[in-house]
């Protein structure tokens, strides 16, 4: 792992420890059929584009993960700045089973103006 990775990857853990690990477990394996794991590197990857978004502002739809559907909603988390974000999910995307690398910032704000993007053509 390099020094970016490695930094990246610590400040994710505490987020992750603060802002996530409450529903999705310390080890991702999610909460029942409540909430999902974030075990699955499938879903991940197929998804990476819009994890930010999902982080940033929330989900409110259903979804399919390891064969499983999870149909809560997951609160928004407006007070993650996108650096912030970029460190949670490159803990996730490289943890609990997971390798894929480092997730930057402009990937973060990327994704996020996607999602915003995509909410404002479904109003």
């Amino acid at each position: 792992m390099d020094i970016k990775t490695a930094q990246y990857y610590t400040n994710g853990h505490q987020l992750y420890s603060v802002h996530c690990a409450n529903c999705h477990g310390d080890k991702g394996e999610g909460l029942g059929m409540l909430y999902p794991p974030l075990t699955d590197p499938d879903y991940l990857i197929r998804n990476r584009e819009t994890l930010p978004g999902i982080i940033q502002y929330g989900m409110h739809e259903e979804i399919i993960v390891s064969g499983n559907i999870y149909n809560m909603q997951m609160p928004a988390n407006p007070q993650l700045s996108a650096i912030e974000i970029a460190y949670i999910l490159t803990y996730v995307t490289n943890s609990f089973g997971n390798k894929s690398g480092v997730f930057s910032e402009e990937e973060v704000l990327d994704g996020l103006r996607k999602t915003q993007k995509q909410a404002t053509l479904q109003e």
